[in-house]
């Protein structure tokens, strides 16, 4: 058995150690493992003999890992090796010390050396200066560009067409005569607003689906996952960027109901790895490259709300499995730099950072406390509402609609279009409806009589009905095939309900000014800024949907900078924290996580499923003996595609564990003694240690004194050897081949009593990709990421089965939900393909929204299956037939077009594929 597809842990720790409880071992047992403090010492001695190798055997050494880091960079879905970057870079500092020692020495170290020394030292702190730079710059064009597509659905400017309507009538607060609608028939307007919106978001999701798949959707979930180790390969590559930075416009402008702050973090984090890679610092070395990346969801989060310290915070409290101090001070700076470009650069001509920056200078009275509450409360609920009927419209996008993407996003800025324009406050841009809601009426624009006594009810009914349409539109817009963010829809659902809230509250307080309730009220005072409300509903919902706290709290001071709502905030956020808290742990991130299937452990959450670690474990495992196994034999085993890595025994009958080997290592191992000599397929393969090791030697089982190369001191306290620390040492004969250099012979092994919640930790905090179960020395299985989230979903499973009653009941929901669904997918069949018929026809041919109307229902039901490559896929229900959970194997081969990342998937079972 192998460590099948997939990452293990995502935190950045030494992956190679040991770890087993305190059994009593076998006197002379031979697989016994040397003591932590014995391979400390050896280690260290290693470090000493290492200094003493020849300049010919370091240069092979290096060219080996280098080739070796090559192939795993071009990996999909795997995990980095935290262990070897980190050692690599180490090494690379050790090297150029005792370079620059011997310059010295020599009296050659001149001013040429000093200025290169001081260039390698501040390398990190010149990429975050150019990323948050090119941050700020890229932020602000999307900035101007976004208004100007919001506002040409509703007219133009007759002086200059390319000026928005606030550029357009600059100075005046109601607009005025140079800004003009396209008509003055108000349906021939209405019929170039939904016009427009068809336009955008048809070529936005054509850019997103020919040129560039991972562009769509928000990004921070795989970015979280991403920045804790997984590969993606392309997701944020060049193209990404560029159709990231294209489309999002176009997708904000159409009218959907979809935000640009989450993309925000996604075309941060691309540029990151962009600017980064063009520094060989950070291009050999992609433990570095994640710190880049984390400095970088700062800085997108810090010019999406012009909030740099709230931007820290969300990478820290989100985005974030390992944040250290060197860490948050790149991601400030770069936050810092990408907000200063942004000001300077001042896209609305106003000194504000984004178009809902407001300033309060009224205080609040602690009987409005109450009301805080409530809109605490509607956070909470409007988040679980809206994950919860994502979740379903998402599960009914990936079954049928996998090969509609224009055509759904299509249809669905229509019918956004078609309901939105009637109401005022949905017709125009969010941030522009939250900038309006946000503000005080006194010296402020009067949007639609919003601060006038007599259209208070009018205004009511107009904003509560907002907010339901918002919410109905953000669950069924969110995850479609364009760039798509959920924080300012959010923000503007709850803006909404908050304004209509402060509005209710003002009418009460001016009906009955006298009542001991409002008795904290002065006189001829404005005493209720309806404002206000609109702000703590804003961060209420934005709270609720993403599961923050203190990110919230500091994003929304520093929008207004009102240090007098700081507690209001708190209060409310902390009411929506308690309340999300009742429906289940983990915000829309999370939740996409679990729903897309990466095996990630998320560290929110506390685990206490009772058993030991051998109820999750593998037991039949495939191993590679130390000797007896042909070249024919090992090949066979690489062909298979299914194993990412083996462990090494003795022999098949007494299973003693050795050590282990990936696949990488092996597949590169048997190319390099293939091109050096000629090879009979059957010639024999040892993977055992050389015969001067001995076990009374403490490091013998680790690696041969002499050939081999610390690589660095883990945080347990040991040393870690290298597993490619040199080539292949071969015979002359072409009969025999010795693979033990790439052995790695101190895996991490736990005892098969272990519980798993311990073992759950060790995938966090040490970040192997698999633990050998071992007993006695014995090799009894292996237990990876994804068997522990099965096994946790199958107690889940079962739980819920028991919770709602008699499984036959159960059974009979699931069947008419899906019956549903079918009758969904009908009348969105022949919605969609009467339309599609029609634009073709009305463009003569040119113009296709339909993608493959005619393919068969199977090959719609089942497209992700149809367009993966590997063997390794299985679609299995749960055990008890309560879910169908995702795990994905991450040993596909990707299309070379492009293949979307809800179709690499798979549910997960008790038993894998081997």
């Amino acid at each position: 058995m192998m460590s099948r597809g997939g990452p293990g842990a995502m935190n950045p720790q030494p992956r190679s150690t040991s770890f087993s409880t305190s059994v009593p071992q076998i006197p002379n047992q031979r697989a016994r493992r040397p003591s932590v403090s014995s391979r400390f010492s050896y280690a260290v001695s290693i470090a000493e003999q290492g200094e003493a190798q020849t300049a010919q055997g370091v240069a092979a050494q290096h060219q080996i890992e280098e080739e070796i880091a090559q192939i795993k960079r071009y990996e999909d879905f795997t995990t980095i090796d935290w262990v070897q970057d980190a050692a690599r870079e180490q090494l690379r500092r050790k090297a150029r010390r005792k370079r620059n020692a011997g310059l010295w020495d020599a009296g050659r170290f001149d001013w040429r050396h000093r200025i290169r020394e001081s260039y390698d030292a501040a390398q990190g702190w010149i990429v975050v200066t150019i990323i948050g730079a090119a941050i700020g710059v890229n932020a602000a064009f999307l900035n101007i560009i976004t208004e100007w597509l919001a506002d040409i659905k509703l007219g133009h400017c007759k002086t200059a067409f390319y000026l928005n309507e606030n550029f357009c009538c600059w100075g005046e607060d109601n607009g005025c005569d140079d800004w003009q609608k396209w008509t003055s028939f108000s349906p021939i307007n209405y019929l170039i607003y939904i016009l427009f919106a068809i336009l955008f978001a048809c070529t936005s999701a054509t850019l997103v689906k020919s040129y560039a798949p991972y562009a769509a959707g928000s990004g921070i979930s795989e970015i979280k996952c991403i920045i804790a180790g997984f590969v993606m390969k392309g997701f944020l590559g060049f193209w990404t960027l560029v159709i990231k930075s294209l489309a999002l416009p176009l997708a904000i402008g159409s009218g959907l109901s979809v935000g640009k702050e989450g993309p925000s973090v996604h075309y941060a984090v691309c540029t990151g790895n962009v600017i980064s890679r063009l520094f060989a610092k950070y291009r050999r070395n992609a433990s570095k490259t994640r710190e880049i990346l984390s400095a970088c969801a700062a800085a997108g989060v810090a010019v999406a709300f012009g909030s740099p310290i709230g931007g820290v915070l969300f990478s820290l409290e989100e985005m974030s499995s390992y944040f250290p101090l060197k860490t948050m001070w790149r991601s400030y700076f770069c936050a810092l730099v990408a907000t200063a470009v942004l000001s300077t650069m001042n896209p609305f001509r106003t000194g504000q950072l984004v178009m809902f920056q407001v300033h309060y200078d009224r205080s609040w009275h602690f009987f409005e406390i109450l009301f805080f509450i409530l809109l605490g409360i509607f956070g909470g609920l409007y988040g679980a509402f809206v994950m919860k009927w994502n979740l379903r419209v998402q599960a009914f996008r990936k079954k049928y609609l996998t090969n509609y993407a224009i055509l759904e996003a299509t249809l669905l800025a229509a019918a956004t279009a078609i309901v939105c324009y009637p109401n005022s406050f949905l017709r125009i841009d969010m941030t522009e409806s939250m900038e309006i809601l946000f503000l005080e009426c006194e010296g402020a624009e009067d949007y639609q009589g919003l601060c006038e006594r007599d259209h208070r009810f009018r205004n009511v009914v107009s904003l509560l009905l907002a907010t339901v349409i918002r919410i109905f539109f953000v669950i069924i817009s969110y995850g479609c095939k364009v760039p798509a963010g959920i924080f300012v829809p959010s923000m503007a659902i709850g803006a909404s309900f908050g304004r209509s809230v402060g509005i209710i509250v003002q009418a009460l307080h001016e009906a009955n000014p006298q009542s001991p309730f409002f008795a904290a009220c002065l006189p001829d005072v404005p005493c209720i800024t309806p404002g206000t409300y609109a702000f703590l509903g804003a961060a209420a919902a934005l709270s609720g949907i993403m599961h923050i706290t203190v990110s919230v709290v500091v994003i929304m001071f520093e929008l207004t900078g009102a240090l007098t709502y700081i507690l209001p905030t708190m209060i409310v956020v902390g009411v929506t924290k308690a309340v999300s808290e009742l429906f289940g742990k983990g915000g829309i991130a999370d939740r996409m996580i679990w729903f897309s299937g990466f095996p990630f452990l998320d560290n929110k959450e506390d685990h206490n499923l009772g058993v030991p670690v051998s109820h999750a474990m593998i037991k039949d495992v495939t191993s590679i003996p130390t000797n007896g196994m042909t070249l024919q034999q090992i090949e066979a085993l690489l062909a298979e595609d299914n194993y990412q890595g083996f462990p090494i025994v003795e022999d098949e009958h007494s299973k003693i564990l050795v050590g282990y080997i990936g696949r990488t290592e092996l597949r590169y191992a048997v190319d390099r003694a293939k091109r050096e000599r000629t090879l009979s397929p059957q010639a024999k393969c040892t993977f055992a240690p050389p015969p001067s090791a001995d076990v009374t030697n403490p490091g013998a089982d680790i690696i041969t004194p002499g050939l081999a190369r610390m690589d660095s001191f883990n945080t347990i306290g040991f040393a870690e050897p290298s597993t490619t620390a040199s080539a292949s040492s071969s015979s002359s004969s072409s009969n025999f081949i010795n693979f033990s250099r790439y052995v790695d012979t101190t895996p991490v092994s736990a005892h098969p009593r272990l519980p798993l919640e311990t073992v759950m930790e060790l995938f966090r905090k040490i970040g192997p990709r698999v633990i050998l179960i071992e007993y006695h020395g014995k090799l009894m299985g292996l237990v990876t990421v994804k068997d522990c989230l099965k096994y946790q979903f199958k107690v889940e499973a079962m739980e819920e089965v028991a919770n709602n009653g008699q499984h036959n009941g159960h059974g009979q929901g699931n069947g008419a939900e899906q019956q549903g669904d079918e009758r969904l997918w009908e009348l969105v069949q022949r919605v969609a393909g009467w339309v599609s018929d029609k634009v073709s026809i009305a463009s003569g041919g040119r113009i296709r929204l339909r993608d493959s109307l005619d393919l068969p229902r199977e090959t719609l039901a089942g497209g992700a299956s149809a367009r993966v490559g590997s063997g390794n896929n299985r679609t299995v229900r749960s055990q008890g037939g309560v879910r169908d959970d995702q795990i994905l194997d991450g040993t596909e081969d990707e299309d070379e077009d492009g293949v979307e990342l809800e179709n690499r998937q798979t549910y997960p079972h008790g038993s894998t594929s081997r």
